[in-house]
Parts: C-alpha cells; structure tokens; sequence
C-alpha cells in the first residue's frame, strides 16, 4: 500500500467520512460507521478513497482524476446505504441496510486485479495497463 492510499484512507477516517455533512445531519453517524467499516475491509484499504456529495468512492490509482469504475457508496435519512456507480451517472445498483452489506456488495463488484492503487494518474494507469496487455 502506497504512502498517500494510508494517508488518504486516515485523513477520511479521522474526519469521520464527509467533513462537509452539517453537524446534527442524519447522514453523519451512517456515513462514519461506513468509513470505519471500510477501513477494516482489506480489499478496499489497498484502494485510493475519496469523498464527495456525500458518498464515498474508491479509485484504481492514487492522484486526481481518479479512475471511475468502481461503484461508491452513499447514505440515506433513514440510515440505510446505497451502492451506485461506477460513475455519477451511472444507476444505483441496490440499497441495503446495512454497511457491511454495502461493503460486500461493492466487493463482488471489483475486478480481479483491482489493487493495489496505482501511483499516478488515471491515464498513466490506463498507459500502464495498456503496456503490460501489449506484452
């Protein structure tokens, strides 16, 4: 596991998922248990994660533009979770009441050589990739 995957990965997990959900908001105790679930899931430590609008995403390499192929997952009011994606505009996949279902649900969903994150970019992972099928 690179340096900044962890650096990520405790940045999030101390911040207790999204800084940016208001103080009282009823996404805030979900989200933070969904971090800290995250955290303990050895497939998805080895990913780069990432927050935004409230979910959180996992990406194939370490530095922005991230790659978008791997669902994220978000909360709802009532404390349950979704799972969509990969991408912002792709349909959510399901729902679940809890974390740790959530959690597996974006597992069944990794590929096989899925991580660890990649050091660089989503292009220069794409190049990478590109190289080693050539060979």
């Amino acid at each position: 596991m690179t340096n900044s995957v962890e650096a990520a990965r405790h940045e999030i997990l101390a911040n207790a998922g999204e800084p940016s959900l208001p103080e009282g908001s009823p996404l805030l105790e979900p989200f933070a248990e969904l971090v800290r679930v995250v955290h303990a899931e050895p497939l998805l430590r080895q990913l780069s994660p990432w927050t935004g609008m409230g979910e959180l995403h996992f990406g194939r390499c370490t530095e922005i533009r991230h790659t978008w192929d791997i669902p994220g997952i978000g909360t709802l009011r009532d404390g349950r979770y979704y799972v969509e994606g990969p991408s912002w505009s792709s349909p959510r996949i399901a729902e679940a009441d809890s974390e740790q279902a959530a959690v597996a649900m974006v597992i069944d969903r990794l590929s096989p050589h899925c991580g660890p994150a990649f050091i660089g970019s989503a292009e220069e992972l794409a190049a990478y990739e590109k190289a080693r099928d050539n060979r």
